[in-house]
C-alpha cells in the first residue's frame, strides 16, 4: 500500500505544490513602471536671411575670335622673289612688316617711263606758256581791245596743262603699282594660313594668305531678354561693362579682363537671344607678361550687371515652387513665406522682400514639412559671425 502511495500520490502532491508555489510567486511580482515617451522636435539646420547691397553677375559663354581678319590678295602680276620667315601659319608680325615681295623690275621701268613722259609734258607746257605770252604781246602792240582766246593760244595752253596732269596721274599709278609689289602687314597680327610660295607667279587678285589682328579679340556673349535687362544701359546702349573671362588650361583655372563695347542690336531668330560683344586688349600678351588667350578658345563669362540694394541672396535649390521659402520663425516653428523674387540664375535666387526679420532659412532637407511644426535649431549664430569665428580659429591654429 505504501509502495502504491509513493508511486501515485507523491508525484501528484509535488505537482500541486509546484503549481501553488508558482501562483504565489506570480502574485508577489510587482508590475513594471510606466514611462511616458518624450518625442523631441525635429532638428534642422538654418542660416540667417541677411539683406545686402550687391552687383548682379550675369553668366554667359562664347568663343574668342579676332576683331580683324584679312585675306591678303595680290594687286599686281609677277613672280614672288621673297617671302618673310614669319609669314607661316602661327607666325607673328608687326604693322608695316614686309610679308611678300613681288619682282619689281617691270614696275621700276614703268615708273621711269612715266617720269620721262611727265618731264616731256611739262616742257611742252612751258613752251606753250611762252608762246602765249608772245602772242599776247604781239596782239597788244598792233591791236586794241580784248584779244580772242585762240589768238592768245589759250586752247593750246589748256591742252598742254591737261597733258601734264594726265602724265602725273600715270606716274602716280606706276608708283602705286611699284609699291604694291611689297605686301606689308596692315596691323599687328599673326598668320592664319599661307598660300604663296617663293618663285610662284601670281596675278592680280591671287590669294596670298590669311592674317588675324592680335591687338584686339572679341567674344560674342549670348544674353536672354531677362539677362539683358540687368545690364547697365544708357539710352538703350551698353558700353564699357566689365567682364571676367575664365577657362581651364592644363587643369589650371585662368582669368582675363574684358569689356562689353556694344551689342549686335537684333535678336537671333532661332535662339531668341541677343549677342553682346566683349573686347580683350592684347589677347596674345605681345606687349605684356600675362597668359595668352588664343583665338578659338571657349570661355565662360561673368558680366557685371546693375547694382541692387537690400537684396537677400539664397541658394537656388532652396526656393520652392510658387516662390516660397521654408523658414523658422521667432517661435522656432516652420513657416512658408511667399517672397518677391528680384532675379534668379542657375545658382542663386535674389529675394527682395516677403520674410520677417526673425526668420531663419531652413537648409536641411525636410520631408513633407507642415507650417507650425515645432523644430530645434543646431546653430543659431548668424552666417557672418560663424565665418568670423571660423577665421579666428584658423588664425589661432597658424
Amino acid at each position: 500500500m505504501a509502495t502504491k502511495f509513493i508511486k501515485v500520490g507523491l508525484p501528484i502532491i509535488i505537482l500541486i505544490s509546484a503549481v501553488g508555489l508558482a501562483i504565489g510567486l506570480g502574485a508577489m511580482r510587482k508590475p513594471p513602471a510606466k514611462v511616458v515617451e518624450q518625442r523631441l522636435p525635429l532638428l534642422v539646420n538654418t542660416i540667417e536671411l541677411a539683406p545686402q547691397d550687391l552687383t548682379y553677375r550675369i553668366a554667359s559663354q562664347g568663343t574668342v575670335s579676332p576683331k580683324l581678319e584679312t585675306t591678303l590678295m595680290s594687286e599686281v602680276n609677277g613672280r614672288i622673289i621673297r617671302v618673310a620667315e614669319n609669314f607661316v601659319a602661327g607666325g607673328f608680325f608687326k604693322k608695316g612688316d614686309l610679308l611678300v615681295q613681288v619682282e619689281p623690275a617691270d614696275y621700276l621701268t614703268a615708273v621711269k617711263a612715266a617720269e620721262a613722259a611727265l618731264a616731256g609734258a611739262k616742257a611742252q607746257l612751258e613752251e606753250e606758256r611762252a608762246r602765249a605770252r608772245v602772242a599776247e604781246t604781239e596782239w597788244r602792240s598792233f591791236t586794241e581791245g580784248k584779244a580772242p582766246a585762240l589768238g592768245l593760244r589759250q586752247p593750246q595752253l589748256a591742252s598742254a596743262l591737261a597733258n601734264v596732269q594726265s602724265k602725273e596721274a600715270e606716274l602716280e599709278r606706276a608708283q602705286r603699282d611699284l609699291a604694291r609689289t611689297e605686301i606689308r602687314a596692315p596691323y599687328d597680327g599673326m598668320v592664319r594660313s599661307r598660300m604663296a610660295n617663293l618663285g610662284q607667279f601670281i596675278s592680280r587678285g591671287s590669294q596670298l594668305g590669311s592674317i588675324l589682328g592680335t591687338e584686339v579679340a572679341e567674344v560674342r556673349l549670348a544674353l536672354t531678354d531677362t539677362d539683358f535687362g540687368f545690364l547697365p544701359q544708357q539710352q538703350a546702349q551698353v558700353q564699357q561693362i566689365p567682364v571676367i573671362l575664365s577657362a581651364t588650361i592644363a587643369g589650371q583655372p585662368l582669368q582675363w579682363q574684358a569689356n562689353i563695347v556694344r551689342t549686335e542690336g537684333v535678336l537671333d531668330e532661332r535662339s531668341r537671344v541677343i549677342y553682346a560683344v566683349a573686347e580683350i586688349q592684347d589677347p596674345y600678351q605681345r606687349e605684356g607678361t600675362g597668359i595668352p588667350l588664343q583665338f578659338g578658345r571657349f570661355v565662360q563669362a561673368q558680366i557685371s550687371g546693375i547694382a541692387a540694394t537690400q537684396v537677400t541672396k539664397v541658394p537656388r535649390h532652396l526656393l520652392r515652387p510658387g516662390n516660397q521659402l521654408l523658414v523658422v520663425d521667432a517661435e522656432q516653428q516652420l513657416q512658408f513665406r511667399q517672397v518677391q523674387l528680384s532675379r534668379a540664375d542657375a545658382d542663386f535666387a535674389y529675394i527682395g522682400s516677403g520674410f520677417e526679420a526673425a526668420d531663419r532659412l531652413v537648409i536641411s532637407p525636410v520631408t513633407n514639412p507642415l507650417a507650425g511644426t515645432q523644430v530645434r535649431l543646431t546653430d543659431q549664430q548668424p552666417v557672418a559671425e560663424t565665418i568670423a569665428n571660423a577665421s579666428a580659429v584658423q588664425q589661432e591654429a597658424q
